[in-house]
């Protein structure tokens, strides 16, 4: 890209009517399947606004049939549009963020495109959405309306308008990032791990989701843990309740305070920070009932400290707890870091840090490297680059 980037501040037709009931719903699901090519997917979420992590506004673009912009809450139902779209490559931007609101509602793509990852893959510093259309097509987005609540209701023009721009050379982009993953002999590389995504099933739900709360260093005694754990959980229903994100219930600062202090009373709790004189006195006792639990419980049914380690322990330790593995992990992470530069691409990208990990701490023999890759979940692309470079370094020797 030469010269000055462009402002794109309309998109094409204008911005299109919200899709919100079923017989609109019907005609684009019509326009869409009879449209060419592949399709520009986006979704928004209300992240910090509202309980979980729903759509709540659906964007797709394809040729022929126009850009739709779709309210999946009056419409929760779009399968018969991903049906339509069975067999059509979906283009998305970071697709491992929208593809789990979009399976909720029955959306699930057979084949994608993501300009995010292949912009990671081609080596480009920023690959934000922006700066990406910016960089390889010229052309500047306007986007100011991405943390908005978009649970709103009516949406206001501006932010469908910034909705229908986000869509509107997502397809242009594929094509010139293909072109760029071409000439550089990343572009099976990139259909590799595009694959992966598709395929992958939905993710279990996370184990201990309490013990991910902000500041959770500072909890030391297993009675605490257990205070962290009914405030958290209490908060959980709470927001779910509500349908409101749990920030705003209960911030997690105010739980690790609540914790450490082991408040009896609930004056004592509300002189902590996060329980001042906003709180009214029915919210207080809520959670002070939920500290009383915590502190009624018996040992054994207090939480353990820490999650119960089904990898490798945490790299700082392994130099007093195996020197030789941690000799090979040092010698492993520069040998893909190496790599990674003169591929230009994230180290991450090259290959998992976590597999790295694994493969140092109980490692294969130097002929099974490529199937302990593999058993990790790598990529042949991946096995094939990172094979030769981790079997060296399991050859490392302690100092």
């Amino acid at each position: 890209m030469t010269g000055a980037p462009t402002p794109l501040l309309e998109p094409r037709e204008g911005i299109p009517p919200v899709i919100a009931d079923a017989a609109a719903l019907a005609e684009v699901v019509a326009a869409f399947a009879a449209g060419s090519g592949p399709v520009a997917v986006d979704a928004e979420r209300a992240s910090g606004y509202r309980y979980g992590q729903r759509a709540y506004l659906v964007q797709l673009r394809r040729e022929g049939a126009g850009t739709a912009l779709i309210d999946p809450v009056a419409c929760p139902d779009l399968s018969d549009l991903g049906a339509a779209l069975s067999g059509v490559e979906w283009d998305l931007h970071a697709a491992t963020q929208d593809l789990p609101c979009l399976r909720e509602i029955g959306m699930v793509p057979d084949v994608l495109f993501d300009t995010e990852l292949a912009g990671r893959l081609a080596g480009f510093p920023r690959v934000g959405l922006g700066a990406m259309v910016e960089s390889v097509l010229g052309f500047v987005l306007e986007k100011g309306h991405s943390a908005v609540d978009w649970s709103t209701r009516p949406l206001p023009e501006p932010w469908l308008r910034y909705a229908a721009l986000d869509v509107e050379l997502l397809v242009d982009l594929r094509d010139a990032l293909e072109k760029e993953l071409d000439r550089q002999g990343k572009l099976e590389w990139a259909h590799q791990e595009f694959d992966a995504i598709a395929s992958a099933p939905p993710a279990e739900p996370r184990k201990d989701p309490w013990r991910r709360t902000s500041g959770m260093h500072k909890v030391r005694r297993r009675r605490q843990l257990a205070v962290v754990r009914e405030l958290w959980e209490t908060r959980d229903r709470i927001a779910q309740r509500r349908d409101v994100s749990p920030g705003k219930v209960l911030s997690d600062a105010a739980i690790v305070e609540a914790a450490i202090a082991l408040p009896s009373t609930v004056h004592a709790l509300s002189a902590l920070n996060g329980f001042g004189h906003r709180t009214g006195r029915r919210q207080l006792e809520q959670w002070q009932a939920a500290v009383d639990r915590a502190r009624a419980l018996p040992d054994t049914a207090l939480p353990m400290p820490g999650q119960p380690v089904t990898g490798p322990p945490p790299p700082r330790a392994w130099a007093d707890k195996d020197p030789a593995a941690a000799a090979r992990l040092s010698a492993a992470r520069a040998g893909v870091s190496a790599l990674a530069e003169r591929l230009s691409m994230p180290q991450e990208n090259l290959i998992s840090p976590d597999t790295v990990r694994r493969v140092c701490w109980e490692p294969p023999a130097a002929t099974d490297v490529a199937a302990a890759l593999a058993g990790y979940g790598a990529r042949p692309w991946q096995i094939e680059l990172v094979t030769p470079v981790l079997a060296a370094a399991l050859s490392a020797k302690s100092a």
